[in-house]
């Protein structure tokens, strides 16, 4: 695999592929110096898209040509409803945009799409509550700047939907990015096993927090806490389905949520569900022994599409409805497919055939702990065309911030929290050594992308309006309300 300027970028991290080389901490701290020279703290402030700068509109149309076609204009309508809301599906034109920039070579392994709502809590097998990243669709190496910049221009376009100044917005980034920088720092000087071994739990949450001179609000922690904790399959359970001639199946919420036997009227419920049962089947082999254990004991009994998030409406994604002892022992599984990343054609292509493994590869290698039915497989649709997909739970516990009702305090707390976590991320998958030592210990870094995330900001403004413009001439349809 290459960089995106084309030097041999060596083994991906987490590869183990090929004999890897131990370099001293020494080596480690040159080489983060010796990336400075490929592009210096201060030149990460640059975004200067030249006249040849792809049309973004046109890269969404290209996305929807692998997409199911009726869910596409839901894409757009949710892109359409606000600067925000058009960033979260943006993630193709932001890194078509990150690749034309210098760049540091400091390969980790990226989120690829780390915004600000792609991070929240959820449950450890240990049924313990962490916050993380929580979103790997686009996940592959690549320079460790690319997802700060992702998460900082997200928080500074929130932060504009949400009316705040200047000021309060660079104090959002640099909180962000000094918590990044404090801890990559911090994991520099770990040994190997604490880094593997750190988590951002509910008492470092509050520690975090606490210590702020922005501090969360007190009152909204522990309810955030506490509803993430209701957000299981059994709530889900109860929402998305309903007793029909004895039997449980899935409520039709169309075009949200389309159970398998209206959206395929004309095939026989049988047949689909035995097909169905045999993907779920070769699905298991992909899990730990003790994990397809007890997956073999739950029935599955019925299939749904859901459409869900931003980013990812018109790819395929299902809902699973499977049931254990008895019709109150449910356990719904998502699968979602899984295209190549929207950073493949900018870093190289991942090292995993399969799109739904490196979805899957990515998130264990950067989550300090992942949910324990995550899987993958390639399957043939009912048209024939074969695809590759990965399996989670449809909820386990999670929770998300509110972005849309943040206040400057709470937003810069936030962006603590996700920068320290992005931090453990990265520092789990690449070298934190050098990645520190190329940060530094003052402000350079930080203050360089203030001023890169602010210039984004404008660039997705303007974009936003491009999309609203090509959806008010004709040139492609948004459904909105849904």
């Amino acid at each position: 695999m290459t960089t995106v300027d084309g030097r041999p970028s060596g083994p991906s991290p987490g590869s183990g592929s090929g004999a890897v080389p131990h370099l001293t901490p020494a080596e480690r701290v040159a080489s983060g110096k010796a990336a400075r020279a490929r592009a210096t703290r201060d030149s990460q402030a640059e975004f200067s898209p030249g006249p040849e700068r792809p049309d973004p509109v046109a890269l969404l149309e290209e996305q929807a040509s692998t997409r199911v076609p009726e869910l596409v204009p839901i894409r757009y309508g949710r892109m359409a409803a606000s600067p925000f809301g058009f960033y979260r599906g943006a993630a193709l034109i932001m890194a078509s945009d990150l690749a034309a920039e210098a760049h540091s070579g400091l390969h980790v392994q990226l989120c690829g799409d780390a915004h600000a709502l792609n991070f929240g809590v959820f449950a450890t097998p240990e049924r313990n509550l962490v916050f993380d990243v929580n979103d790997f669709d686009e996940t592959l190496p690549g320079p460790f700047e690319w997802d700060v910049k992702r998460l900082t221009a997200s928080l500074v376009v929130g932060g504009r939907d949400r009316g705040f100044t200047r000021r309060q917005r660079r104090e959002t980034v640099l909180a962000c990015v000094g918590e990044y920088r404090g801890a990559m720092r911090g994991f520099a000087a770990g040994k190997n096993l604490d880094i593997w071994y750190a988590a951002m739990d509910e008492a470092r949450v509050r520690s975090l927090s606490d210590g702020a001179r922005e501090t969360l609000d007190r009152t909204k922690a522990p309810q955030l806490v506490a509803k993430a904790r209701t957000h299981d399959s059994l709530q889900a359970f109860d929402k998305l389905t309903t007793v029909v001639d004895g039997q449980r199946r899935f409520i039709s919420t169309p075009p949200l949520v389309v159970p398998i036997d209206e959206l395929y009227p004309d095939m026989d419920r049988q047949l689909a569900m035995d097909q169905l049962r045999a993907i779920e089947r070769a699905y298991r082999r992909t899990l730990e022994t003790d994990r397809r254990h007890l997956l073999e004991d739950f029935e599955l009994v019925d299939v749904a599409r859901k459409v869900v998030g931003v980013g990812s409406v018109g790819t395929r994604a299902w809902v699973l409805l499977l049931l254990g002892r008895d019709g109150a022992d449910p356990l719904l599984l998502q699968v979602k497919e899984a295209q190549a990343s929207v950073l493949q054609r900018f870093v190289g292509k991942s090292q995993y055939a399969n799109q739904g493994q490196r979805v899957v590869a990515g998130q264990r290698l950067m989550q300090a702990a992942s949910d324990i039915f995550l899987g993958w497989i390639r399957a043939e649709g009912i048209d024939g065309v074969k695809r590759d997909f990965y399996f989670r739970q449809l909820r386990d516990w999670k929770g998300s911030a509110r972005i849309d009702s943040a206040t400057p305090d709470t937003m810069a707390a936030y962006g603590r929290l996700c920068g320290w976590t992005l931090a453990r991320a990265h520092a789990r998958s690449g070298d934190r050594i050098a990645v520190a030592s190329y940060l530094g210990k003052g402000t350079v870094f930080d203050e360089a992308i203030v001023e890169f995330a602010e210039r984004y900001a404008d660039q997705n403004e303007r974009d936003y309006q491009s999309l609203l413009a090509a959806i008010g001439d004709g040139r492609v349809t948004a459904q909105t309300g849904v």
